[in-house]
C-alpha cells in the first residue's frame, strides 16, 4: 500500500525547490510554520477547502495586506502540490481574499483618507467629556497621531507624564516618539487619578464587570464604547476610532515637513505620508470654491 504522503513534507520539497531566494524560502517558511505546526502531520490528499479555509479565517489578527501574502504563499504551495501530481487539483483555486477590515483602520492605498472636521472634533470631545477613560484616549489618538495599538499596548511607566510624551514601538519593531498637547495631559492626569485601576501595570485598564479581574483594555472593549458613543450623535455616525490618526496628519500637513510628519506617523513608506497631501489639495479646492460662490453670492452662509 502506497505511504501517504504528508502536507509537511510537500511544503519542504517546495522551500528546498532550487532557485527559490534565500530571503524567500525565510519567509515562506516562517509564513507556513504555523500551518505545518497543525496539520503538518496530515495526508496532502485530505487537505480540503473548508480546512485552509477555517485556518485563514484564523488570522483575522493580520492585517489583510499581510492576510493576503499568506494565502497568496499557501496557493504557491498547493500549485506546487499539484504539480507533483500528490493531489489533483489545488483546493482553494480562485478563492476570494479577505476584504480590509475599516474598523481596524486599514484601507486600500486609493481609498479617501477620512478625518474629523473641527465641527465633528467638538462634538466628539462634548460626548468623551464625563468618560474620563475614553476621554484620554481620544485626546492621546488625536494629539499625536498613534496608531491605537500602539496606544493600547503601554504601562503606566512608559508615558513621561512631566514631558507630555512615550515612546512606542511600531512597525517593524521600530520605535519613536510621540508627543501630546497641554489639553491631552489634563485628560490624562483626570483619567490616572480618577478613574485608572491602580492593580494593572497597563496604562488604559479595563474591569471585568462579573469576575471584577482588572487587564489591559482591549481593543474590542475600546470599539464597543466608542460605537456606544458615536451612535448617539448622527454627526458622528460612520467616524471611527483611526480617523483620530488620519486627523492629526491632515491637521500638520503643510505646517511641518512630510519628513517630520513621517517620522511622526511612523511610515515606514513616504508615499503612505504623502496621501495626506492629496487630502490637502482636497480641501484647498473645497474652500476655493466656497470663496468663489460667495463672492458671486454675497447673500450666501459664510465660509466654515
Amino acid at each position: 500500500m502506497k505511504k501517504a504522503v504528508t502536507l509537511a513534507t510537500v511544503a519542504t520539497e517546495f522551500l528546498e525547490r532550487p532557485g527559490l531566494a534565500p530571503t524567500t524560502r525565510e519567509t515562506y517558511s516562517v509564513t507556513l510554520s504555523p500551518l505545518l505546526c497543525e496539520y503538518g502531520s496530515w495526508a496532502i490528499e485530505i487537505i480540503s477547502k473548508q480546512t485552509i479555509v477555517e485556518y485563514l479565517n484564523s488570522l483575522s489578527h493580520l492585517k489583510y495586506t499581510t492576510h493576503h501574502k499568506h494565502q497568496a504563499i499557501l496557493q504557491s504551495l498547493l500549485n506546487f502540490a499539484v504539480e507533483q501530481g500528490y493531489i489533483k487539483f489545488n483546493p482553494i483555486r480562485g478563492l476570494k481574499q479577505r476584504t480590509c477590515d475599516r474598523e481596524k483602520g486599514e484601507h486600500k492605498s486609493d481609498d479617501t483618507i477620512r478625518y474629523l472636521t473641527p465641527s465633528q472634533l467638538e462634538i466628539l470631545y462634548k460626548a468623551v467629556k464625563y468618560d474620563l477613560r475614553l476621554n484620554a484616549i481620544v485626546h492621546i489618538l488625536h494629539r499625536t497621531g498613534c496608531r491605537i495599538g500602539e496606544l493600547l499596548a503601554l504601562n503606566l511607566s512608559d508615558i513621561d507624564l512631566k514631558n507630555w510624551k512615550f515612546q512606542v514601538l511600531g512597525k517593524g519593531n521600530k520605535q519613536r516618539w510621540c508627543f501630546y498637547s497641554e489639553d491631552a495631559a489634563r485628560a490624562v492626569e483626570n483619567y490616572l487619578n480618577y478613574s485608572r485601576h491602580k492593580t494593572s501595570e497597563a496604562l488604559f485598564t479595563a474591569q471585568h464587570p462579573v469576575t471584577l479581574k482588572v487587564s489591559r483594555i482591549s481593543y474590542y472593549t475600546l470599539h464597543d464604547y466608542w460605537q456606544e458613543i458615536t451612535h448617539q450623535y448622527q454627526e458622528l455616525n460612520g467616524v471611527r476610532i483611526h480617523d483620530l490618526r488620519h486627523t492629526f496628519a491632515t491637521e500638520r500637513v503643510g505646517i511641518i515637513s512630510i519628513e517630520q510628519l513621517r517620522a511622526l506617523m511612523g511610515h515606514e513608506s513616504i508615499q503612505t505620508t504623502l496621501r495626506y497631501s492629496k487630502v490637502t489639495s482636497q480641501k484647498a479646492e473645497s474652500s476655493a470654491r466656497q470663496a468663489f460662490d460667495l463672492l458671486i453670492n454675497p447673500n450666501n452662509s459664510t465660509l466654515n
